[in-house]
């Protein structure tokens, strides 16, 4: 009887403890966090190179630059991610995302000095730049 009971004893406890991170998660706040009042600024570039690390490099390293812009409030650069689906266009070779606070601080991040000389400085390596700005609905 006393393996039986201590049998039991595991399995209630097993069951128990399997649910513990079901109750956990509903505890925790489950709503999505959302970027609200920003400014979204989304840049494609396609290089003249595509197949040029160097270049490709050369690109990432002033975009970069551009993150010393104070009105900056987060900001990634990327490539793309090898997904593939119909509605998926990764004919790009960089893509530059930042967030600025307002319409306001993405008209000053544009004529900043160092976006401008980002571009002077690194111009000669895309053939293609597509741009889409957003903010909240």
């Amino acid at each position: 009887m006393e393996n039986s009971s201590r049998r039991n004893f595991v399995k209630t406890a097993a069951a128990a403890a399997a649910t513990l991170p079901l109750v956990g998660a509903a505890t925790v706040e489950s709503k999505p966090k959302g970027m609200k009042k920003v400014f979204v600024h989304q840049v494609y570039f396609w290089l003249k190179n595509p197949g040029s690390t160097a270049d490709r490099d050369k690109l990432v390293e002033g975009l970069k630059t551009l993150t010393k812009i104070k009105y900056i409030k987060s900001w990634h650069i990327g490539i793309p991610a090898g997904t593939s689906r119909d509605v998926i266009d990764g004919s790009f070779s960089i893509s530059w995302l930042n967030t600025l606070k307002d319409r306001t601080a993405q008209d000053a991040y544009q004529i900043d000095p160092i976006h401008l000389a980002f571009v002077e400085n690194y111009k000669h390596l895309w053939n293609k730049v597509v741009v889409y700005d957003s903010v909240d609905v």
